[in-house]
């Protein structure tokens, strides 16, 4: 009989948009919507991935991060 699998659960991380993407590169406002975030002080819940943390690191100056 075969086993399941389990869905591994991946954490969320709570993203807020703080500082405006006007005056930014073009690719750093890209990975503010690839983030889902609209304007400021919006703040989306996203999963704990790799991409996800690489997309944060690059625009961190713009946005606050809560585990």
């Amino acid at each position: 009989m075969a086993q399941p699998q389990k869905k591994t659960e991946v954490g969320k991380i709570r993203v807020t948009l703080i500082k405006s993407v006007i005056g930014t590169k073009e690719s750093h406002r890209a990975c503010v919507r690839g983030l889902g975030l609209r304007r400021l002080n919006h703040t989306v819940a996203v999963e704990d991935t790799p991409a996800v943390r690489g997309m944060i690191n690059k625009v961190y100056y713009l946005v606050k991060c809560e585990a």
